[in-house]
């Protein structure tokens, strides 16, 4: 079957993976782009989820100053190789994601990190929120998406929300 380029253009925009994978999953759906989508998505969380287990030690630690400079993030965002972390889609990454806690104020990373007696809602949960750029992924997914482009594990290790006169 016939691929065009625009078809693989758009899967590629919309989950960010290569070229060759984008033809190959427009090839397995014969040409439906939100099937194809959907299969590179899974594949992304798929390789994330192999690499989850590997050491990020390395990265960047990114601030963000909302306008009137009322709320401030700083955000330590990980990953296998200083390579990586100096690239402009890994900052990228880690100013939206420093864009997202200033958004929604989230308590914890993820759901391990909440402890056992807090039965707080998922929006608590950074990973677990809709993403600010785009509500119909989760956080979780976004990172996915960037792991699977870059081959290396990402983690969120940490991050500080202020706000100007609120209780911390």
């Amino acid at each position: 079957m016939d691929i065009s380029a625009d078809a693989i253009k758009t899967v590629r925009e919309q989950t960010g993976a290569g070229i060759m994978d984008c033809k190959r999953a427009l090839q397995e759906t014969k040409g439906d782009i939100e099937a194809a989508a959907n299969i590179l998505r899974e594949k992304g969380h798929t390789i994330a989820k192999k690499k989850e287990s590997r050491t990020a030690d390395q990265g960047v630690v990114d601030a963000y100053i909302h306008s009137g400079g009322r709320i401030g993030v700083l955000i330590e965002v990980n990953c296998e190789t200083d390579f990586v972390a100096k690239t402009d889609e890994f900052k990228e990454l880690a100013h939206d994601l420093a864009m997202q806690v200033a958004a929604t104020n989230p308590r914890y990373i993820g759901p391990d990190d909440r402890p056992e007696d807090d039965e707080s809602e998922e929006e608590n949960r950074l990973l677990l929120q809709p993403f600010i750029k785009d509500p119909q992924k989760k956080v979780e997914d976004v990172i996915a998406e960037a792991v699977a482009k870059v081959r290396e594990n990402i983690q969120v290790k940490r991050f500080t929300r202020f706000e100007l006169g609120a209780d911390q």
